[in-house]
């Protein structure tokens, strides 16, 4: 609380008095103010995004032996800059300018290659697709190609890095 002290005068002169402010109660109200505004802040909840990972299977079956995929069996697309997508079904070999085809993400354009080459391949089973992005390539057109791997509702994919044949014929494309 606040308090005045008073003094006595001394010889005529008035002296100021002295004015003792007791800080006591501010500081509850500091503490009071800041309890209230700590449960009324809404904290931000983290975003996370959802990995749809296989069950947990209780009877594990013995590993197969690996299965060498033929290229009808499988089909190969790079993600390239520009929303730009590049698939083939080729050996290193005979890759070239010619048969690295081009398409983008608009419409269900890659849900369709996917069903042109699944409908062409032999061994259904075992059909694959292989997503090679580039550096040139953004994470969005990823999680597209993503997108549509699910909406063919086909289950054996793969991501991995483009091959240095890959890259010199996409190169050769894109310039």
């Amino acid at each position: 609380m606040a308090e005045v002290i008073a003094q006595e005068k001394s010889g005529g002169k008035q002296r100021k008095k002295p004015i003792r402010i007791d800080m006591t109660p501010m500081v509850d109200l500091g503490f009071l103010l800041i309890t209230f505004f700590m449960f009324t802040t809404n904290f931000t909840k983290p975003n996370v995004m959802d990995l749809g990972l296989p069950a947990k299977d209780h009877n594990p079956s013995p590993i197969p032996s690996p299965v060498d995929i033929d290229t009808k069996n499988q089909i190969t697309f790079i993600i390239g800059r520009d929303n730009k997508v590049f698939y083939h079904q080729q050996a290193k070999e005979d890759l070239n300018t010619s048969n690295l085809k081009e398409t983008n993400f608009s419409g269900l354009n890659i849900s369709k290659v996917i069903s042109e080459a699944y409908n062409k391949a032999p061994r259904k089973e075992i059909f694959t697709i292989i997503v090679k992005p580039t550096d040139d390539s953004n994470y969005k057109n990823f999680v597209d190609m993503l997108d549509n791997i699910a909406i063919s509702k086909k289950e054996r994919y793969g991501v991995t890095d483009i091959k240095p044949w890959e890259k010199k014929v996409y190169e050769e494309l894109t310039k």
